[in-house]
């Protein structure tokens, strides 16, 4: 069994024994199927932002600007102007204004660090900033009120059972594997995280390659709006208030190396899982959020400490080979 696969055992088992301890303290109403769909619809939203993170932190980049831009599309999306517009004449058209307005932050994104040679967390810090200060001014920090009804209908159907939601985080997470193991774009992504330099020497167009990632992850953003629009019916300038280090925590947990060079999607799915159970655990038994916050520092600590020490590993097994 490879590293990777290694790791994901390893999370399997965490996630694993996490189940059990949510059993053993939560009986039945753990293990009913309502609280698993429950388990996994709060993983979509924040786990469908997790693939566009993991691509971006694989290629040694950052992202802190992915909650406030989920909240900026969310509000923009859900103006009275463009649900008028799409009651004349489709629902799609709100997903359309969420989708641009997260590929467009993440092009503005893209540039400033690509061709501005701004580093990744500055650039994406003011992002940070200046994205929610933009949803505050155009909602007024009010709430505004999804009332198209074809596309709550939609967002909130079920399909086989399982909430739409649910599914569109697995066709997210599918078509990133895809991306990132199957394709010239991962491959070139890894690369550049493993070393920049080498890859540019090798003739990539590496800053054309960066700025695609961030819009990458523009993208994702706007499909997480969109999920999250459905679910509360509402466009907010607090959507996604800290999702920026609940994802890099996700991502980073699931065994991408936080310095790049190394990516993987399947430990991000199952990172997602692991801290969406520790939630419901702690919602379960009606433990403190402050415990909950303590116990989720504690495992990104740990993951980052154990991500060094293979690291050290693989640096001496290359040095003795």
């Amino acid at each position: 069994m490879g590293g990777s696969g290694v790791r994901n055992l390893g999370l399997i088992i965490a996630l694993g024994l996490l189940i059990a301890v949510g059993a053993a303290t939560g009986g039945s109403q753990f293990l009913s199927v309502d609280n698993m769909l429950t388990i996994l619809r709060l993983a979509s939203i924040i786990g469908v932002i997790c693939i566009g993170v993991t691509f971006v932190i694989t290629a040694g980049g950052i992202d802190l600007s992915v909650g406030s831009v989920m909240g900026l599309a969310s509000v923009v999306a859900s103006l009275a102007a463009v649900q008028a517009a799409a009651t004349n004449s489709s629902w799609l058209l709100m997903v359309a204004v969420a989708l641009a307005v997260g590929a467009l932050a993440g092009l503005i994104n893209g540039v400033i660090i690509a061709y501005g040679n701004v580093v990744a967390f500055i650039a994406t810090l003011a992002m940070l900033v200046a994205a929610r200060g933009l949803a505050e001014l155009i909602s007024g920090r009010s709430t505004q009120i999804v009332t198209n009804r074809d596309f709550t209908s939609v967002l909130r159907s079920n399909f086989l059972g399982v909430p739409l939601l649910v599914w569109i985080f697995l066709i997210v997470a599918a078509a990133g594997w895809f991306l990132l193991n199957r394709t010239t774009f991962g491959r070139r992504t890894v690369a550049i995280g493993g070393n920049l330099e080498a890859t540019r020497l090798a003739g990539i167009k590496v800053k054309r390659h960066i700025v695609w990632l961030y819009v990458l992850s523009g993208v994702t953003v706007g499909i997480a709006a969109i999920m999250m629009m459905g679910r509360t019916t509402a466009g907010t300038s607090t959507h996604g208030t800290l999702y920026e280090l609940d994802a890099i925590a996700a991502v980073v947990v699931g065994g991408t190396l936080l310095v790049g060079g190394r990516g993987t999607i399947v430990g991000t799915v199952l990172g997602v899982l692991l801290f969406s159970t520790l939630t419901n655990v702690f919602v379960q038994n009606n433990l403190d959020t402050s415990v909950q916050n303590v116990t989720k520092g504690v495992i990104i600590v740990v993951a980052v400490l154990l991500q060094q020490r293979f690291a050290v590993r693989g640096t001496r097994r290359k040095g003795a080979i």
